[in-house]
């Protein structure tokens, strides 16, 4: 008597060859099989075979219903085998998976995270602005109950440097000025002062920023300068809350007294004469 074990093979996938179905050895089907092998060893014999069909043109033919076809198993999640995903087109969904974003883990409790330092006005005191003198017109000479004209010279001024290892760009901008007369007074005011000439008059004018003194003697006027400050650190300018004072070196002043005079001419007829 022979044994015989006979092992049936699946079809191949349905996106290669369509339709398919599966015949057992003893299907009386007249398609012949795709191949067959035997290995005989004494008195047992064993047979693999298997067998194809292929879909019948006859109209009379009932499709084949691929629902009970055996479902393949789900392809694994925690592999990833590209040749396994051609050969099972069934479980090539496990072939596909969606990315997934990492997300940042906070800082153990009790570290802080490092931060770009703060920027304040006194950081930037070493890149400051040249100390301005103030002139006294006429000559840093004054003369009693007449107008002395002060006059600080001050502007923008642009300084470059390296701040917390960091290279930067710092603007500064006068915007107040408080002059100190020397005797005991003082004025604030939001700009420098300009010359008698410069603004069309003639000398012992009174301007915004002119003096009386009362009695004759030598001062010591300086004024000091009020500055905000801009940085630019390659991304354009920013401002820095604050002002930077900047006092400037003492001018003498010396007063002098005026006695009346005859002159040849009235002040009408030479309205540039010294006191008219």
């Amino acid at each position: 008597m022979r044994n015989a074990l006979v092992l049936a093979m699946f079809a191949l996938p349905l996106f290669m060859l369509g339709t398919s179905h599966q015949t057992s050895v003893g299907d009386d089907s007249s398609d012949p099989p795709i191949g067959s092998a035997a290995i005989s060893t004494g008195n047992t014999e064993v047979v693999i075979s298997g067998t194809q069909t292929q879909p019948s043109t006859d109209s009379n033919s009932t499709p084949h219903d691929s629902s009970s076809s055996p479902s393949a198993p789900a392809f694994p999640v925690h592999e990833f085998n590209f040749n396994s995903c051609l050969d099972d087109w069934n479980s090539a969904r496990g072939c596909f998976r969606g990315a997934e974003e990492k997300e940042e883990s906070p800082p153990p409790p009790g570290v802080e995270t490092p931060s770009a330092p703060v920027i304040t006005i006194t950081d930037l005191a070493q890149f400051s602005p040249d100390p301005v003198t103030a002139t006294g017109e006429p000559d840093n000479v004054g003369v009693i109950g007449m107008p002395t004209n002060f006059v600080a010279a001050a502007s923008a001024q642009t300084r470059s440097g390296a701040l917390f290892g960091a290279p930067l760009t710092v603007r500064f901008t006068p915007v107040g000025y408080e002059f100190t007369h020397g005797d005991g007074t003082a004025a604030t005011t939001s700009s420098g002062g300009q010359t008698w000439s410069a603004l069309g008059q003639a000398a012992f004018t009174p301007t915004a920023t002119s003096h009386t003194y009362r009695q004759r003697g030598t001062y010591r006027a300086h004024v000091t300068v009020h500055y905000t400050a801009e940085v630019d650190l390659g991304g354009g300018w920013f401002p820095v809350a604050g002002q930077l004072t900047i006092e400037g070196p003492s001018q003498e002043i010396r007063v002098f007294e005026a006695n009346t005079a005859l002159v040849a001419f009235t002040c009408e007829q030479r309205p540039s004469a010294p006191g008219c």
